[in-house]
């Protein structure tokens, strides 16, 4: 009887694969996976640290992405080309669910394990994510505060100065009703860009006119739809990420000194573009 495992490595290694990489690119070498697999370095003898780890460096690559198409999706809406936008910020909302699905995984670390190795995370914490904060940036929310925990870095601090005084996306978004002639107060097209956007009659009203007449500002809508997955996967982030904390460890002070699960249940009372919730008791 043909040995039936045989049959199926001869299956698998078809004459055309290519065996010798003496002189050529391996995909190893392309996505350099001797640096990524070598960089997760427990500093416990504990088992579950490595998820802890891996957790973590896989959020930190997802929003690497997010930040590389947000930042792409702000320049087209500044430059009025709305339709590139989208592609990249239906990329961000999908990319946005690989992070809360994150948490899923992260939560079958139980209180008991996760002790046998928090203190040697030191003063670390996920509040220390710069990525986190320039994601937060370029949606809107602005805190000056935040980037005190930066200043023994001069670099990273410099490149979240810029973030923090820089238009955010939702800004450029109330600049596009502008451009279309919607009417928009002009303190909310030259503002001081650090400052947290709060909401705004004129932006709301000209968002309810773009939603009553979809027929004619369907680029507007569209966006603005964009933008609203973008925040509710957001908001679904922020909201399993405080009740994984708190599934772990409870209401303790977080490892970087923040009130842990009460900072971040304060978080979820944010709103990063306002109007686009407003509007939908009012149409």
């Amino acid at each position: 009887m043909p040995d039936q495992r045989m049959d199926k490595e001869q299956t698998v290694m078809e004459s055309g694969i290519h065996r010798d990489f003496t002189d050529d690119m391996t995909y190893g070498d392309y996505l350099q996976l001797d640096k990524i697999l070598s960089s997760q370095q427990r500093l416990s003898g504990h088992h579950d640290e490595m998820l802890f780890i891996i957790i973590h460096q896989a959020s930190e690559l997802w929003m690497k992405l997010i930040l590389h198409e947000l930042d792409a999706a702000i320049a087209c809406v500044r430059r009025e080309e709305l339709e590139p936008a989208f592609k990249m910020l239906s990329r961000v909302s999908r990319v946005q669910l690989q992070l809360i699905q994150s948490w899923e995984v992260l939560s079958t670390l139980t209180p008991a394990e996760y002790m046998q190795f928090r203190d040697r995370l030191g003063r670390s914490s996920g509040f220390q994510s710069y990525q986190n904060r320039l994601i937060e940036f370029a949606l809107g929310y602005k805190n000056r505060d935040v980037l005190t925990v930066y200043r023994h870095q001069p670099e990273l601090h410099q490149r979240l100065s810029q973030a923090l005084n820089e238009p955010s996306l939702y800004d450029a978004a109330i600049r596009a009703l502008a451009a279309r002639g919607l009417p928009i107060d002009p303190e909310c097209l030259d503002r001081d860009w650090s400052r947290d956007y709060q909401a705004n009659p004129s932006v709301e009203q000209a968002w309810l006119t773009v939603y009553r007449d979809v027929g004619k500002y369907w680029d507007l809508y569209e966006l603005a739809e964009k933008l609203v997955d973008i925040e509710d996967r957001q908001q679904q982030w922020r909201f399993n990420h405080m009740k994984t904390v708190e599934r772990i460890i409870g209401h303790k002070t977080g490892t970087g000194g923040s009130s842990g699960v009460a900072y971040l249940k304060r978080v979820l009372d944010h709103r990063f573009f306002p109007e686009l919730w407003n509007l939908r008791t009012q149409l």
